[in-house]
């Protein structure tokens, strides 16, 4: 997250409403010097507060960190009638499949599921899928995909900051997500993952990493500025504690925006023992 630029949405939004700075801090349960941090960019909100701060000011999460055109851009990719990213599962579905094949129900959270090609293709499998993205054509889709395919899969529409993770999970799965996620959180979401994952369970998680060499995609790529890539490694570090299956990175072209571009990607697939 770039604090001085949430700050100054936090600040201009509280402005709008008439708010002075501890009447915020009164509606959230906190101390006014909180408020002022935030806005002076010396501080940042704590995940668990975003939901409140966002509603009482009346705007978004994604608002609040700089980016609400995110929704937008995947709702317009998603409003066709042809599958954005196809119907071929990512090839991590098969990689999670030898590790935990489907002998029994194993309980999947699959986070950003877009149109749902990976959920659907794990409750074909047999597995019992929950899936979730932030667009909302994206899940409607998705929904008429596991129709299609008579398969049953738990879809609903959220935005990874105001869902909170409940129960457990065997298999918690993202693909090409975690790029929205602010350095400042990234830690807090992987140990969430990790706590509620059961054991013997598996994270399979990738995510974009920077690279100096490697240039910026197009601007046709609409969400290319909202992106926040990783550090080469970064996503390795915050499962030091568990088993690794496959621990990689890999530099790929891609053609998303209609102009080619490369990406360096670091993907993990890991077990809690």
């Amino acid at each position: 997250m770039d604090n001085l630029k949430t700050g100054k949405v936090i600040s201009k939004r509280r402005k709008e409403l008439g708010l002075t700075q501890n009447q915020l801090a009164q509606r959230l349960n906190i101390s006014f010097q909180a408020v002022s941090k935030w806005e002076n960019g010396t501080a940042y909100p704590d995940v668990a507060t975003l939901p409140n701060l966002a509603a009482v000011l009346n705007t978004t999460i994604d608002a609040l960190f700089g980016y609400s055109g995110v929704a937008a851009d995947y709702d317009s990719r998603y409003s066709t009638e042809e599958y954005y990213w196809g119907l071929k599962p990512n090839r991590i579905c098969y990689d999670i499949m030898k590790i935990l094949p489907p002998v029994k129900p194993y309980r999947v959270l699959d986070i950003g599921c877009g149109e749902g090609k990976d959920a659907v293709f794990f409750a074909k499998c047999g597995y019992g899928v929950t899936a979730f993205d932030i667009s909302g054509p994206g899940i409607e889709k998705a929904k008429k995909l596991a129709e299609h395919n008579k398969t049953n899969v738990n879809f609903f529409q959220a935005d990874i900051f105001d869902f909170r993770l409940e129960g457990e999970f065997d298999i918690i799965f993202s693909s090409g997500m975690f790029h929205f996620i602010p350095e400042t959180h990234r830690e807090e979401l992987c140990g969430s993952l990790k706590n509620h994952t059961a054991a013997g369970g598996i994270n399979a998680l990738n995510v974009f990493v920077k690279k100096p060499f490697i240039a910026r995609a197009p601007a046709s790529t609409r969400d290319e500025g909202q992106r926040r890539p990783w550090h080469s490694g970064e996503l390795f570090g915050y499962y030091h504690d568990w088993l690794f299956h496959i621990c990689q990175e890999e530099i790929f072209d891609c053609m998303s925006g209609g102009t080619l571009h490369k990406h360096c990607m670091d993907t993990l697939i890991a077990q809690k023992m």
